[in-house]
């Protein structure tokens, strides 16, 4: 796939010029950064972020499949082509990137291997060897390399939890509830550096 196919799918139908006039009068970039990089560690980056995911978490605030009390409020009023709009505007930031450093062994070991023996799939063969993503058919694999390590960790421990349960086939649940508490917060560590 051709450089442009990747872009222009990540971006979507949505007018990133429409979309980042209507992130900053709807407060998205008080919270999520100007160029989609949040300044606060519970607070997800969204620069580079398929805007399918976004369009679509968006979605499942509006209809409580997803819930958190502000994301629920500032997304209730938001049309169809609102959500394609601002989620075309994160999307067209550059990808967001962790800051390497040292490597969590355990943490990369999982993400690019799994656990056979648990059933546990490597995470790259969703998210993309280095965390960016994809879509296959109908499904958008979200940006996760180089997302803030709390909040990766807060939405591991959700899908553990059962908390969280809007991944495509609750996959998200199944994978995190084998996962120990070591092995979230390796994974956490790994991935927010990349």
């Amino acid at each position: 796939m051709a450089v442009e196919d990747i872009g222009a799918q990540r971006v979507g139908n949505g007018n990133p010029g429409i979309g980042k006039q209507q992130a900053d009068a709807g407060r998205c970039l008080e919270c999520h950064g100007a160029d989609g990089n949040s300044i606060d560690a519970k607070t997800p980056n969204h620069a580079g972020q398929y805007a399918a995911y976004l369009a679509k978490q968006l979605s499942d605030f509006q209809s409580g499949a997803r819930k958190h009390e502000i994301m629920t409020i500032m997304a209730e009023d938001l049309s169809a082509a609102d959500k394609a709009d601002i989620g075309a505007y994160f999307a067209s930031r550059k990808i967001m990137q962790g800051e390497g450093g040292d490597v969590n062994q355990s943490g990369r070991n999982l993400f690019a291997n799994g656990d056979r023996s648990r059933d546990i799939p490597a995470c790259s063969g969703c998210h993309g060897e280095n965390g960016k993503g994809g879509i296959a058919g109908d499904v958008v694999y979200p940006v996760i390399g180089g997302q803030r390590k709390v909040y990766l960790r807060s939405q591991l421990v959700s899908w553990n939890l059962g908390e969280r349960k809007n991944s495509p086939g609750g996959v998200m649940n199944t994978i995190a509830k084998s996962l120990s508490d070591e092995e979230i917060e390796a994974l956490a560590d790994y991935v927010s550096g990349l």
